[in-house]
């Protein structure tokens, strides 16, 4: 047990019963969701973590084999869970981290009792009538970028993720979340993240799902969630006024509002 909860560098906090597990996205950590959780203090257990290469989790855990598929990462989340004997989790995951906790909730739906998505996606490249938002080219000039300039690519990439140029101090935050990284590391999870397709798993979610979009998302484009949402049996769109890929730090309240709501 110790090992998987140094490993993952795992938090529990909270004075209820019920696990809430918050899954960080791409390049980020736990901290991400520090404006989120004192919302469900009172209510739930709440499990945070890193997933490996992320944030202070293990970095000796990393092994490029394991993590070149987001099966490695389910892995993860599945220990955890079973390491800390939780039952009918709600599960709340960023960005890739949506994708993560579907693939575990189709493996081991009993451990699941809610999935909540912000910012989700099944597929982040453009294919015949459907839009992910990328093209093939577009992920190789980052990819390299990210190997020749990994600093460069943090400062072009954390001010169009963000999109809230009103709020600087939030595009600086992510872009040093971003240089914290191991590069090699951060880069096979950018490959894994941005070149995956688990549009074909969808069918197979049993899990009531909540999709959170965000309006004028940089990297998820609002029909990406339309997707999902008509694929997703069981599942419910949300559209929210805030704008950019990381509500939870930019716009808190109207993230927990749409949480609350849902659950």
């Amino acid at each position: 047990m110790e090992n998987i909860i140094v490993r993952n560098n795992v938090t529990i906090l909270g004075q209820g019963d019920q696990p809430l597990i918050f899954a960080h996205g791409f390049g980020c950590d736990q901290n991400m969701w520090r404006f989120i959780t004192p919302a469900f203090m009172d209510k739930y257990k709440i499990i945070l973590f890193d997933y490996v290469g992320s944030g202070n989790s293990d970095i000796n855990a990393y092994s490029s084999e394991k993590y070149q598929s987001l099966q490695g990462y389910v892995q993860d989340l599945l220990d955890i869970i079973e390491t800390l004997s939780l039952q009918n989790s709600i599960f709340v995951g960023h960005s890739i981290s949506a994708m993560i906790g579907l693939l575990a909730s189709i493996q081991h739906p009993d451990y699941f009792k809610k999935l909540i998505m912000i910012g989700p996606s099944p597929c982040y490249l453009n294919d015949d009538g459907y839009r992910g938002g990328f093209e093939r080219s577009d992920i190789a000039k980052l990819l390299d970028m990210m190997e020749m300039n990994f600093t460069g690519w943090a400062s072009y990439m954390a001010p169009i993720a963000m999109s809230n140029p009103e709020q600087p101090a939030l595009t600086q935050e992510l872009k040093q979340t971003f240089i914290a990284a191991d590069p090699i590391i951060a880069k096979e999870f950018a490959e894994v993240t941005f070149l995956s397709d688990h549009r074909s798993e969808l069918p197979k979610v049993s899990v009531p799902s909540l999709i959170i979009q965000c309006s004028e998302d940089s990297i998820v484009p609002s029909s990406v969630g339309d997707y999902l949402h008509q694929h997703l049996k069981n599942s419910t769109l949300q559209l929210m006024e805030a704008k950019g890929h990381y509500p939870h730090i930019s716009h808190p309240n109207e993230t927990i509002q749409c949480i609350a709501d849902f659950l």
